[in-house]
């Protein structure tokens, strides 16, 4: 199995340890380097030892550098303050690892790894709300397989239900009227808004609804035809949106609520035979303790109602039974807005507890905060309602096109267009990507156009400049993926380290579902390579061959990684800006 530098690294230190008796519960705690100066990486772990074995800490990390069979790997070992080890790595090694191809590892220990993303309502179209699940869950997606996972996506829509009866009464009404269905359904708010205003005014009407909702889920095959033709129509509004945002997502990766219906009672049953869950009030409930739960007070987890109906929890869990049992997943991943936090603790434990998830299934809530406006409130429109993703897109697409008109006054409309069309989407989804999921953050058209700091425009642009180069030198980027490379100076070597850390710094994206990680990681090599090209001339008359070629390689494995990262964030690369 290719390994990584960390993992190189990592096991030198750890068979070091073990020469000098150092338990294996000590751990060697490597990191990168904290500032330049103090070489490529540092192992803290001495301290950590030396307390353990009543040592001298630098006494130890002496010890420990004698025991080090680095060659090879490691250029340069000296301790520093208390007992840290700086460490500078073998231009040799490094060199070698790039021509390995860093950018294709599979060592990710889930095999195996279901992941819930965008979840719209099909009664809406879909709203900003939904842009975070969206696409930090297609980004994992992504990830996810380039480490060697069997990734399922599950876009485990809302489709099912008391509003969907109200949804389809209603279209039977207005057939009668006006057969141009196609008309009454390309808004789906101002149908949902016409709908739930009968609803809420004719008794008569909200009865029949409820009627629709019994006989929808037992299998009325009228009204299933026109459940059918609804969610049809939704589902195509939603697929407009994934693919504007160059998501992964298709009709395939739907997996609505409807999907689990015929598991419901059979999960109700387990649950109560096993006496998991009891009867409260005619209502079926999981209780969960403090404990249980981490919380304060025991929590109800409410799998069926009083009149028989079922709820999102009880979906949720014969969703799980269905990952879990039918496709033996190893991992499920939900990409889910936090306030659902609670919810989740409470799903994950249920269970775990029934186990309808085996005990080693790894089950996890990729929470994610709220896209605030500029007034630091919750993205609304000027007149406080709810914005539709698909106008957000618009909007944003809309502004690019006239920077990129302004920036590019000698190019065709269709440049100009094809351009703004990538880099607004690029800007929408690297804005949100790059803020750590769990915050909120304040959604700034300006700001995300910005080609100064870490956004979209600066990664692409950066992306371009490498590419000019290529140009300007008449030659193929991929030509020179494969060709020899010799690192001469300080700004090649710190650039080669950082390529070379791209492996790493997907697993510890993975480990964590963080796609800033990825995301820092890109504008760091972004600025590294800014660096270099100023320190390192390339195309100068008076640069020797060998130097040439060799930068030319250095500088297309950066064009590689940087185009393999945004990709990986479901971002499109372009030549030129």
């Amino acid at each position: 199995m290719q390994t990584t530098v960390y993992q190189d690294l990592e096991l030198l230190f750890r068979n070091a340890f073990r020469n000098l008796d150092i338990a294996d519960n000590v751990p060697v705690v490597l990191q990168d380097a904290s500032k330049p100066e103090f070489g490529d990486y540092q192992v803290n772990g001495a301290m950590a030892a030396a307390k353990a074995l009543k040592m001298n800490p630098r006494e130890l990390a002496g010890k420990i550098i004698e025991n080090v069979k680095a060659e090879n790997i490691i250029a340069k070992m000296e301790i520093a303050g208390p007992g840290f080890i700086n460490i500078i790595l073998d231009d040799k090694y490094l060199i070698n690892k790039l021509t390995q191809k860093p950018l294709n590892v599979e060592n990710y220990p889930a095999n195996k790894v279901v992941i819930d993303l965008s979840a719209p309502n099909l009664a809406k179209e879909m709203h900003v709300g939904h842009l975070r699940s969206t696409i930090i869950g297609d980004a994992l997606v992504r990830i996810y397989r380039h480490l060697g996972c069997d990734v399922l996506k599950r876009n485990h829509v809302g489709d099912w239900g008391t509003q969907f009866g109200m949804l389809t009464a209603y279209l039977i009404d207005i057939q009668q009227d006006n057969p141009d269905l196609a008309m009454e359904l390309s808004d789906l708010e101002e149908f949902y808004r016409k709908s739930k205003v009968r609803f809420d005014e004719s008794e008569e009407f909200a009865a029949r609804a409820r009627e629709y909702v019994v006989r929808l889920q037992s299998g009325d095959k009228e009204i299933l035809a026109l459940w059918k033709q609804f969610v049809s129509v939704s589902l195509s509004h939603c697929q407009e949106i994934y693919t504007r945002l160059n998501t992964t997502l298709t009709p395939d990766d739907v997996y609505g609520e409807s999907y689990y219906n015929d598991l419901l009672a059979p999960i109700v049953k387990q649950l109560i035979t096993e006496g998991i869950a009891v009867d409260s009030n005619g209502a079926k409930c999981v209780f969960l303790t403090p404990e249980e739960l981490g919380s304060k007070e025991e929590t109800p987890f409410i799998i069926q109602k009083k009149d028989g109906g079922y709820l999102y929890a009880t979906t949720d869990i014969a969703a799980v039974h269905d990952r879990v049992q039918k496709l033996n997943a190893d991992q499920l991943i939900y990409v889910i807005d936090s306030r659902q936090s609670l919810h989740m603790k409470q799903l994950f434990v249920v269970a775990k507890k029934a186990n309808i998830a085996k005990s080693e299934t790894v089950m996890e809530h990729a929470a994610f905060g709220t896209m605030m406006g500029e007034d630091g409130k919750p993205f609304k429109t000027r007149s406080g309602g709810t914005v539709k993703l698909i106008e957000l897109i618009n909007e944003a697409t809309d502004r690019a096109y006239s920077m990129v008109k302004e920036r590019n006054q000698t190019w065709n409309d269709e440049e100009i267009k094809n351009l703004a069309d990538k880099l607004a989407i690029a800007s929408v989804k690297y804005a949100d990507l790059s803020k750590n999921r769990l915050s909120d953050y304040i959604f700034s058209f300006d700001k995300m156009l910005a080609f100064e700091g870490n956004t979209a425009p600066y990664l692409l642009y950066a992306y371009t400049r490498i590419i000019s180069i290529f140009k300007k030198a008449n030659v193929n980027t991929n030509d020179y993926l494969c060709k020899s490379i010799d690192l001469q100076e300080n700004s090649e070597h710190k650039l080669a380290l950082h390529i070379s850390r791209f492996a790493d710094k997907l697993l510890d994206t993975a480990r964590e579902n963080y796609p800033h990680y990825l995301c820092a990681y890109l504008y760091e090599l972004s600025g590294l390579f800014m660096k270099f090209y100023e320190e390192c001339p390339i195309l100068k008359d008076d640069v020797p061959l060998n130097t040439r070629e060799s930068r030319l390689a250095l500088s297309a494995l950066t064009a590689e990684t940087l185009k393999t990262g945004l990709n990986l964030l479901g971002i499109e690369t372009v030549d030129k800006m």
